[in-house]
């Protein structure tokens, strides 16, 4: 058996032949041991540096939202130190999505993807999506190190608002990539300032042409929906599970579902004082007895995969000495299974006072991810010794998008404390590490099946980028 937990594929086709099978069987593992936990930190800090709301200070959180020129330069930042190399090219397609391609003997095979996202909340963690894309990165650094070729191209995207925190909603630039007739629907989409998607997208994409043209970067052609051989995300896991299980490696099975309700509560306006509790019609008291309610039914499952929360809370006449006329308030409700999802909803109808209503803002199903990449995480993780289990991601992802149009899958990082979103987010080095050897040995695994199929894009490669 080889270290990589493979059977060594020695032939009789002479010594030559014999010593490129057994580099090919032990290729995942040296890629995932060429990991370098220094290089990964140090290049995590350098990004976190973009937007920073404390100069030096990873945990003072960073504000680097979508196609600002903080997260402009950050991409440009991130790029320049491979976009130089031999055998990388960069492009960037209508949705601003930023590749990075690490270049395989077999050009015209679709390219193996990875990555994340690099946009933050208003004032977020410096880990969130951004580890996703430096663990790819990391990834190109380990096989250049380890003096290593792959047969498919690698790429490393940086996809665009993903959060949705400056443009609504998130997710826009996986979603558009899978299908491109939807960033149609997004381009007059405006931020607090007014400034239209569509402005950004072709701002952030005149932005990195010319970053390209300057630097003498090689270019390729970036078209929306190109097919891909498999896409597989790297990220913290934004919860508490590994941490609390003593777990390196989380290899997500599915993104559970969701449902997302507004919950209209009438009453009618009175004087605080003046007014008798039998002559009143509290939509305050209604609501809260309503969210009591359903909050109690969702315990009551003893369930530990349902995820029940009220969010958003509205009074008016939001006065202290005022009677309630309106209560609107929202409803995420979360689960793999559709059946406890209508069971869920059924109740909340049936719980529902005279007069109130229910809309539903988002009805996202569970999103299953490619069995055999799931089963790729484990190997990886089994063959590098790493303490892992399989989970379920209770948060949207790129991934998620992805499914649907090619293999997908996702690694999870522990997050400490579950703490994300919040400056406070952080995660151990060598955790970060674990997880990013797991996906350099699922990636240089993957980039050895080299044979171009009917699918696989044609190459597009040139040295001059496009506006």
């Amino acid at each position: 058996m080889s270290e990589s937990g493979l059977p060594k594929r020695i032939s009789s086709l002479g010594e030559e032949t014999a010593r490129r099978q057994e580099d090919t069987s032990l290729l995942p593992m040296r890629a995932a041991r060429a990991v370098d936990s220094d290089r990964l930190r140090a290049r995590l800090q350098g990004l976190a540096s973009f937007g920073a709301a404390r100069p030096g200070d990873i945990h003072g959180g960073v504000a680097r939202q979508a196609l600002t020129p903080q997260e402009l330069l950050a991409r440009r930042w991130l790029a320049t130190e491979f976009a130089g190399r031999p055998g990388y090219s960069v492009g960037i397609d209508a949705a601003a999505n930023v590749y990075i391609r690490r270049h395989g003997a077999n050009a015209n095979a679709a390219p193996v993807l990875t990555g994340s996202h690099v946009d933050t909340q208003p004032l977020g963690g410096w880990l969130d999506g951004a580890f996703g894309v430096v663990a790819g990165l990391e990834v190109f650094a380990a096989l250049d190190a380890a003096g290593l070729r792959t047969e498919r191209p690698i790429e490393t995207v940086m996809w665009t608002n993903e959060e949705g925190s400056r443009f609504a909603p998130g997710l826009m630039g996986s979603v558009s990539y899978t299908d491109p007739a939807r960033l149609a629907a997004f381009r007059d989409t405006t931020d607090a300032q007014g400034v239209s998607f569509l402005q950004a997208c072709n701002d952030a994409r005149e932005d990195f042409a010319m970053a390209a043209r300057e630097a003498g970067w090689r270019w390729f052609d970036a078209p929306l929906a190109r097919p891909l051989h498999a896409y597989i995300e790297a990220h913290i896991e934004q919860g508490p599970i590994l941490e609390a299980r003593g777990l390196q490696v989380g290899c997500v099975t599915a993104i559970q579902g969701v449902r997302w309700y507004r919950v209209t509560v009438p009453g009618r306006s009175a004087h605080a004082g003046t007014t008798p509790d039998a002559a009143r019609d509290d939509a305050q008291a209604k609501a809260i007895a309503l969210a009591h309610a359903l909050l109690e039914y969702g315990r009551g499952q003893d369930d530990d995969a349902l995820r029940l929360t009220i969010g958003r809370w509205q009074c008016r006449p939001d006065s202290i000495n005022t009677i309630a006329d309106q209560v609107v308030f929202t409803v995420d409700a979360r689960h793999p299974e559709t059946r406890v999802l209508d069971g869920l909803e059924a109740r909340l109808h049936a719980l529902l006072p005279p007069g109130a209503a229910v809309d539903v803002l988002q009805h996202k199903p569970t999103v299953g991810f490619d069995p055999g990449l799931v089963e790729l995480g484990r190997q990886a993780c089994k063959a590098l010794e790493l303490r892992h289990a399989d989970m379920l991601s209770g948060a949207f992802h790129d991934a998620m998008p992805l499914a649907g149009f090619c293999p997908t899958a996702m690694l999870f990082a522990p997050s400490i404390g579950g703490v994300s979103h919040h400056p406070g987010e952080h995660t151990h080095i060598d955790d970060l590490a674990a997880c990013a050897r797991a996906l350099a040995w699922c990636l240089a695994g993957l980039a050895q099946d080299g044979d171009a199929t009917p699918a696989d894009s044609r190459n597009t490669d040139s040295s001059t980028p496009t506006r």
